[in-house]
Parts: structure tokens; C-alpha cells; sequence
């Protein structure tokens, strides 16, 4: 609230309200100590129609250091990309 990063809007009578839920991780570094808390927001996408509420169903997230590092190994292994 603090940080102005959502409002609170009136449901409409003719709509569904997705939930969603927070899932909370612990990264350890390989010693077992603790490196950094994560906290991520998911929408119980379950619940959703397709084509009434939503079109797309895929959406590509990559590191471009992950992108970079494949391209990297398959030109080493001799592999040809087209």
C-alpha cells in the first residue's frame, strides 16, 4: 500500500474475480547458508476460459545470459542453427 503499486476497484457483477495466492522461497547457497528470500505473487490461472479470458497462452522469459550460454555450447558442439 505503502508503495502505491496497486488500487482498489469495484467488482462487476458480470465478471469472475481470479484468485491468487503468494509462494514464498528460500535460496541456499551450496555451503547450505542462506542466500536471499523470494516472494512471488501468483494468479490461480486455473480458473481462466480460453477465449473469453485470455488469447495468448505462452509468453517466453529467458536471461539473455541463459539465451547467450546455449548459443554459446551448441556452436561448440558443432550444431548449426537456422
Amino acid at each position: 500500500m505503502k508503495n502505491c503499486v496497486w488500487e482498489a476497484v469495484l467488482i462487476h457483477v458480470d465478471k469472475l474475480v481470479m484468485g491468487s495466492r503468494w509462494m514464498f522461497k528460500v535460496k541456499h547457497i551450496v555451503d547450505g547458508s542462506i542466500e536471499k528470500y523470494k516472494a512471488i505473487f501468483l494468479a490461480k490461472g486455473f480458473s481462466q476460459v480460453e477465449g473469453i479470458d485470455y488469447e495468448v497462452t505462452f509468453a517466453f522469459v529467458g536471461r539473455y545470459s541463459s539465451i547467450k550460454s546455449i548459443l554459446a555450447l551448441t556452436t561448440q558442439m558443432g550444431y548449426n542453427i537456422h
